[in-house]
């Protein structure tokens, strides 16, 4: 009887996880076809395509004119396509044969090459020039640092435009620098020699810039990680971080969303990423990359932007060109960098569980991070969606009091619809997100700590009204799990265990094997002939049938006729265009429904079966027992005028759930230019900050009830609660519970006088 029991209890957990994972998979399931059958609604069915009235409201001799019309106006539009694309793949041979330079609209000077580091790399610190019309850059402001993706292209993206990351930090005069990568990176050189690299920038800006603040780090997605990298193993260097589309936790998701997550299952693991690398004689081409994103939309990226090329080309031309120079620059990565990132991230998802190896014993760990953090996703992402983008929160810290008395500051915003490259390149975004983001970092270290959402309200432009508001609202660390989606999903560390399992089966007999047939000569024939180069190669002027269309182009664009507006045969094609894209995209629907199932299938039932693996849990202390609380919490009747009116912004804050930009202003210039606080250093005001928080979080009691002792006589008292009342702005506007407070701190600290006035 004993001997059966732990079998029977063992059967009893197996058949209770496939439980779980059937209803797993009825939850896809049932999310897959909410998905691919939206409501016919009025958005669906109008401009589906032209009415029988635009034929027949028309004479005969009407049409046939339209018809010519038509005809002519699509064989001009088609050799201007033509030509554009050969303009594109002239400047994709041209870019190529300079070695794939940064693609950065701003001239910039060399500050730092990483390749005359002791640990070489192929990253460099370059310093932006202002264009005419910009003001100089300020040295004593706190400078900008913006880390690109090096995730197949090539760096310059968050420089794209003059309306972009580098152009709105220009403008408010920062020194703005760019770390920018060469197309080949040195031999051996590992992700550790980048992060090392990165931190000697940065050091070196602290010797460029002594009397400024410490510098803000923009990445963007890839980027993202490797400026969390950074924050945690050099805190002392770096100033807010900002993280744009940054893929922190990959695995979290929707289901019947977000396919790109189960990619590295559905391969196997990381063995194909070693492959490729060891078919590139040691080196991972960055074009497969590229190739894996256009998968994830193939509707757009196979026809729909080639599409609008041709339908607009009198006007899209320069734009698709200017586009197409970064699109089509790809980069190299050595064999360890991919497999660091693959194995790490992509399919361990180790960073937010602190397993990443920073060398030496030591591992990087998100908790280290000392600078406010703002973190920008989108819901219309599908390379970055929110949950991957904001679900680290969830799983570094316990709750959003941890957040607080770790003295750490996280504020994130979600866009609306924008993709991952709108996130980068947009000059809406940049003239809105990334012009607010920016006006909120002056102030962000002057903000109790907390988990904060940025809301955005209003509307650009110069009118009485006009103008964006920005409101940072507290939110909970269960409002992050809410908007990630699904990330306890047994099925991924099961991922984990079988890839590293054909890793090692890889490494053993096919990698040696490989290696040794693979030359650099057929590496690089191998790079050459990717369907990503030759496509591009085959209608620049190297193909001897695309030289003609030069000649071709003047001669249309000098007799050049565009078809009529109404005309109806545009409008059959403008619907033939529309009914393409839809078939494309519903097969993609369709694929990545099919590769959901078998993932869940596979993993699924291996999870069931146990077959993962094992994720240590760090045991962490209560958090009063922790020194730096137990020291703030002893030090809750201590201090003075300055302690007070800090505290006293807090509980204003905590009761109000959230606080204006408007009203961060005021409080930062009261903590930087009145006194007591003028006299203090920008980490001394920061600590009191953060040790007010904690006692104001954990013992919130005691904290009002000692502000009496920090405050003694009636003339300070008066001074704290007029300087605490400014800042809160108008009564009216406080709310009922920071009204409330704001009573409960008169009637403590003034009672006499809260009491004549209630008369």
């Amino acid at each position: 009887m004993n001997a059966e029991t732990p079998a029977r209890e063992m059967m009893a957990q197996t058949l209770t996880r496939f439980m779980e994972q059937a209803n797993a998979m009825g939850e896809v399931a049932r999310r897959q076809f909410a998905a691919m059958t939206p409501p016919i609604g009025p958005k669906v069915l109008d401009g589906a395509g032209p009415t029988g009235s635009d034929f027949l409201g028309r004479s005969p001799f009407a049409l046939m004119s339209d018809a010519m019309a038509y005809a002519v106006d699509a064989s001009q539009r088609s050799v201007l396509f033509w030509d554009t694309m050969r303009q594109a793949g002239n400047a994709f041979v041209e870019h190529e044969k300079a070695g794939c330079p940064p693609v950065l609209v701003f001239d910039w000077d060399m500050v730092v090459d990483g390749r005359h580091l002791p640990r070489r790399c192929n990253y460099a610190l370059v310093r932006i020039k202002p264009p005419a019309g910009f003001r100089e850059p300020d040295p004593k402001l706190r400078p900008f640092v913006i880390i690109d993706p090096r995730a197949g292209h090539g760096a310059g993206i968050g420089g794209f435009k003059s309306d972009s990351q580098v152009g709105v930090a220009l403008r408010r005069g920062h020194p703005v620098y760019f770390v920018i990568f060469f197309r080949d990176p040195e031999p051996g050189q590992t992700i550790l020699d980048i992060t090392e690299a990165e931190a000697i920038f940065l050091r070196k800006i602290h010797e460029l810039h002594p009397d400024a603040q410490r510098p803000v780090v923009i990445g963007n997605c890839q980027g993202g990680w490797a400026v969390m990298m950074l924050g945690a193993s050099e805190p002392e260097l770096t100033g807010p971080l900002v993280l744009n589309g940054a893929p922190l936790s990959y695995w979290a998701g929707e289901k019947g969303r977000n396919p790109m997550r189960y990619t590295g299952g559905l391969a196997g693991g990381s063995w194909p990423a070693a492959l490729l690398a060891d078919l590139g004689n040691g080196t991972f081409d960055g074009a497969n990359l590229v190739s894996n994103f256009e998968n994830l939309s193939p509707g757009n990226a196979k026809f729909r932007k080639y599409y609008n090329l041709y339908e607009k080309v009198d006007t899209e031309a320069e734009r698709f060109l200017e586009f197409e120079r970064w699109w089509g620059g790809y980069f190299l990565m050595t064999r360890d960098e991919i497999r660091w990132i693959v194995e790490n991230l992509f399919i361990g998802d180790k960073f937010a569980r602190g397993e990443v190896s920073a060398g030496k014993g030591a591992s990087f760990n998100m908790r280290s991070v000392k600078s406010p953090i703002v973190v920008f996703a989108s819901a219309g992402d599908n390379i970055t969606p929110p949950g991957q983008a904001l679900r680290w929160i969830a799983d570094v810290y316990r709750d959003e009091q941890e957040i607080k008395t770790l003295g750490q500051t996280i504020v994130y915003l979600v866009h609306d619809d924008i993709g991952h490259l709108g996130i980068f390149v947009s000059g809406k975004v940049a003239n809105k997100e990334h012009t607010e983001i920016a006006n909120t970092l002056d102030l962000i270290e002057s903000v109790a700590p907390g988990l904060y959402e940025m809301r955005i309200t209003g509307t650009a432009g110069s009118g009485l009204n006009a103008g964006y508001q920005v409101e940072l609202v507290e939110k909970t660390v269960a409002d992050i799990r809410q908007v990630s989606g699904d990330a306890e999903n047994e099925a991924f560390p099961a991922v984990a265990r079988i890839s590293a399992m054909n890793q090692m089966l890889y490494d053993l007999f096919a990698s040696p094997i490989i290696r040794k047939f693979v030359t650099e000569e057929s590496a690089e024939m191998r790079r050459q002939m990717n369907p990503m180069r030759a496509r591009r190669y085959m209608v620049s002027d190297a193909n001897p049938a695309m030289k003609p269309l030069a000649h071709m182009a003047e001669l249309v664009k000098a007799n050049r006729a565009p078809v009529a507006a109404d005309n109806p045969f545009m409008a059959m094609e403008r619907a033939w265009a529309d009914s393409t894209e839809r078939a494309i995209d519903a097969w993609r629907d369709w694929r990545d429904q099919m590769q959901e199932t078998a993932f869940h299938a596979v993993y699924g039932s291996l999870s069931a079966l146990n077959v993962a693996s094992d994720v240590p849990v760090e045991a962490v202390a209560d958090l009063p027992e922790t020194p730096d609380v137990r020291a703030a919490l002893d030090r809750v009747a201590e201090g003075g005028y300055a302690e007070a009116v800090v505290r006293m912004m807090i509980l204003l804050a905590k009761a109000r759930g959230g606080v204006r930009r408007s009203r961060l202003a005021k409080s930062n210039a009261l903590l930087t230019t009145e006194e007591p606080f003028a006299q203090l250093t920008a980490s001394a005001r920061q600590a009191l900050i953060r040790e007010q928080t904690v006692i104001v979080e954990m013992a919130p009691e005691e904290a009002f009830e000692t502000l009496a002792t920090l405050l003694p006589d009636a003339d300070s008292r008066r001074r704290a609660l007029h300087s605490v009342t400014d800042v809160a702005g108008p009564e009216e506007e406080l709310g009922e519970p920071a009204a409330a407070m704001l009573a409960r701190l008169r009637a403590l600290l003034l009672p006499a006088e809260a009491s004549q006035a209630a008369e």
